[in-house]
């Protein structure tokens, strides 16, 4: 396994900064503590996975990151700047939010046409876009004619329409059935390693995690602080799912995390 300080430290700048982040919702003596205080330091290229039980502030979390929220105390940093709704990452929610009047091929245009990508090369960029997340063939299909993994498919191919450098990704396949989300994990592992992007994901699960991350962050039940900082050293290349999901040091790593979070939750 790789050391913490490997993993941590990474071959760049970092991609992401949080500072004594504390977050709050309310007003007055009504006031609710989500998430802080934290601290996050994310190397560029990194694949971090935010894990806790439900109500630790990991969506917060992620929420602060893609600058769709501002923290109540602290900064947060993305390259160095703090970061601006639909410019600093692409994002993947729980629930695909395509737009049903267009087909996969519109949804996926209207993104690189809010990218800035040029009309006579979005073509090209839709066909790749949809080839790397395994849905050739399908651009003239309407939403409510793919199903729900396929959906997601076609967000994940909208939030790399725009070639920022961040991805941030909460929950996208916890309404999806077991086999169609141990596929698209295994999609998404895949393209975060060739597109080499630095990409946050919050999950409840400990399989999910240990199979996607090259760290894992367990944070405490609200307000979410950090109870564990894990350093994931399994195999990032070309692997096959099934054996490493079958490995003893994915079902050590699996208990490991999955003991964290039921003690970060007491």
């Amino acid at each position: 396994m790789a050391s913490s300080e490997a993993l941590h430290k990474g071959s760049g700048p970092d991609a992401i900064r949080v500072d004594r982040v504390v977050h709050r919702y309310g007003r007055g003596g009504e006031t609710v503590t989500a998430v802080g205080p934290v601290d996050l330091s994310v190397p560029a290229g990194q694949f971090l996975v935010l894990f806790g039980a439900s109500g630790c502030g990991k969506s917060t979390l992620l929420r602060l990151i893609a600058g769709f929220e501002r923290p109540t105390h602290g900064s947060v940093r993305v390259s160095g700047a703090e970061p601006r709704p639909g410019t600093a990452a692409g994002v993947v929610f729980q629930s695909p939010r395509l737009f049903p009047w267009r087909s996969v091929r519109g949804n996926v245009d209207l993104a690189l046409r809010y990218a800035g990508v040029a009309r006579d090369e979005r073509a090209a960029r839709r066909a790749a876009l949809l080839a790397r997340v395994g849905l050739e063939g399908t651009e003239r299909r309407r939403t409510w004619e793919i199903s729900g993994g396929q959906r997601q498919r076609v967000a994940i191919a909208r939030a790399l329409a725009a070639e920022r450098p961040l991805l941030l990704l909460d929950e996208p396949f916890a309404a999806l059935d077991a086999l169609t989300r141990e596929r698209l994990q295994e999609d998404v592992r895949r393209v975060a390693a060739q597109t080499g992007r630095t990409t946050v994901f919050v999950t409840h699960s400990a399989e999910e995690a240990v199979f996607l991350g090259s760290r894992i962050v367990v944070l405490t039940k609200g307000p979410g602080t950090v109870a564990l900082d894990l350093p994931i050293g399994l195999p990032r290349g070309d692997v096959d799912g099934e054996e490493l999901r079958e490995s003893r040091e994915f079902a050590e790593l699996r208990a490991e995390v999955a003991h964290a979070v039921k003690s970060a939750a007491a």
